[in-house]
């Protein structure tokens, strides 16, 4: 079947984010104590809820309330956010420049973002605005996996998802891109997404 449209994930796929370029070996005492941080305060499913777009602020000073004896490293998650973002993952915006370039598809991004971080992302990175359209957690006040976040993706573009291909690195979204009717690509690095597209002639 033919592929008109490329829906793009970002962090992990075109941006290379990790808080752990904050919270490196030298950061705490000790690796258990980091992984106590990551498993308990400043977790994935805490980050997330700002990603749908609850405040930063509000979120920062609630969990300081809670852990006081954390509140250093509770103010740097988001004080240091910059210092999280390692650059572009040149390989990988290659291939989308290449693709665009050749303008045979229509491109969108979908991604878990904080909406007031992801204006930095604007600023800071050109390819961000290559996008014929993106939508945005933060702003949509909803994120993946949820098939709602999804579906205005596909809905405010007219995109066939039976002529759709989704890259994300997140497992879990691409299953539930795939439960939608979109092929999906689990991206795990710029090579083999490379030769995936290859089988779609792309």
């Amino acid at each position: 079947m033919a592929i008109d449209t490329i829906i793009w994930d970002l962090g992990g796929v075109l941006i290379d984010w990790n808080p752990k370029y904050v919270f490196d070996e030298n950061y705490f005492d000790s690796e258990k104590k980091r992984e106590y941080f990551f498993s308990n305060i400043c977790t994935h499913d805490w980050n997330e809820e700002q990603d749908a777009g609850r405040s930063i602020v509000e979120a920062t000073q609630e969990l300081v309330q809670q852990f006081p004896e954390w509140e250093t490293a509770i103010r740097d998650f988001y004080g240091r956010w910059t210092d999280m973002l390692g650059g572009p993952i040149h390989d990988t915006v290659a291939i989308f420049k290449k693709l665009k370039d050749a303008g045979q598809l229509k491109h969108y991004a979908l991604t878990n973002w904080q909406a007031g971080l992801f204006d930095i992302a604007l600023v800071r990175y050109d390819f961000l605005h290559w996008f014929d359209g993106r939508v945005v957690s933060g702003e949509e006040k909803t994120r993946k996996p949820f098939p709602e976040f999804y579906q205005r993706l596909l809905d405010r573009y007219n995109v066939d998802p039976s002529n759709a291909i989704f890259i994300d690195d997140n497992l879990r979204n691409v299953k539930a891109g795939e439960e939608l009717g979109i092929r999906s690509i689990h991206f795990n690095s710029s090579n083999q997404l490379n030769e995936e597209l290859k089988k779609y002639m792309i």
